[in-house]
């Protein structure tokens, strides 16, 4: 496609068949559309569409900023409305707007500037261990007690796995212990899928572990992520191609029909807990799926209280 005579996408058509998940086919037309000159390529089979941003500093497979399918499988739980919204993005008007560019650099800039985080957080450079007893203002809180408490906030938000993963040289003694199940972890529900669903798990997951810094627990299930506090899940999440499932302990009798996002799933089969699902495809739905969550969080602290 061209807008003013500059091409802006090139799109490749492969067979109905193709899974498109070939490195060498995905490579290749990153490739095409790098040497071009040409910012965004669409791999297609007709019912699913992948979205790569070409200039992006990255192996191709994870130059992959979404994907959208039209097949009923795929794309359970979201609504036909949520899906044409996803397809807009490829349209003449939205690529004009540069729709595409300001989503890209927010999602790939937001996954960059976590990484870099992660890194400075587990092992502190000096500097900023300075620059933090400084703004405390407090000198009987040491170093020491600054690096620990970093870990203990930065490990509650981030995802398990992946400065270790990356920094296999910082010493298990300087990071709390990540808590998760033996059998599954979170690479087994991250991988493959496109930087925006990351992205937007990265969000939920920032979100739950912020209701209650350093209490939240996180565990990787076969087919979903939960989130709980004192074993009280309030929150669960499976990661699809497309965006998110979430379920959520709220009132289903007291949804609004204007949120077309979220549906009472009470009498439907799910894999989550909770009687309410939330089709989270964007950031903004993200940040309307708070006040869910939320208040999913304070039910289930408030049966404690009375519990207890």
């Amino acid at each position: 496609m061209k807008i003013n005579r500059k091409p802006v996408f090139l799109l490749e058509a492969k067979q109905l068949t193709d899974p498109l998940d070939d490195v060498k086919s995905i490579t290749q037309v990153v490739g095409y559309a790098a040497n071009d000159g040409i910012e965004w390529c669409v791999l297609t089979n007709g019912v699913t569409y992948k979205i790569y941003k070409a200039s992006e500093k990255a192996s191709a497979p994870d130059k992959l900023l979404f994907e959208v399918s039209i097949d009923p499988r795929d794309s359970a739980g979201l609504s036909v409305e949520q899906l044409a919204a996803q397809l807009s993005r490829l349209s003449r008007d939205s690529l004009a707007q540069g729709v595409l560019d300001k989503l890209g650099s927010e999602i790939f800039t937001t996954g960059k500037v976590r990484k870099a985080l992660d890194r400075l957080f587990i092992d502190a450079p000096k500097p900023l261990i300075r620059l933090i007893r400084k703004a405390i203002g407090d000198n009987s809180v040491t170093p020491s007690q600054v690096q620990q408490a970093l870990g203990r906030i930065w490990d509650a938000g981030k995802s398990n796995g992946v400065a270790a993963a990356e920094h296999p040289e910082v010493s298990k003694e300087k990071r709390p212990k990540p808590r998760e199940s033996a059998e599954y972890s979170e690479r087994h529900h991250t991988q493959g899928k496109p930087s925006e669903v990351i992205e937007l798990y990265r969000g939920l997951d920032r979100l739950c572990q912020d209701l209650a810094p350093g209490r939240i627990t996180r565990a990787y299930k076969a087919k979903h992520v939960s989130w709980s506090l004192d074993k009280a899940i309030f929150c669960c999440a499976h990661l699809q191609q497309g965006g998110l499932r979430v379920w959520v302990k709220t009132d289903p009798k007291a949804l609004d029909p204007s949120e077309l996002f979220a549906r009472d799933v009470s009498k439907i089969g799910h894999a989550g807990v909770g009687d309410v699902e939330l089709a989270i495809d964007s950031l903004e739905r993200l940040r309307a799926a708070q006040r869910f969550v939320r208040e999913s969080f304070d039910r289930e602290t408030r049966k404690q209280i009375q519990s207890g």
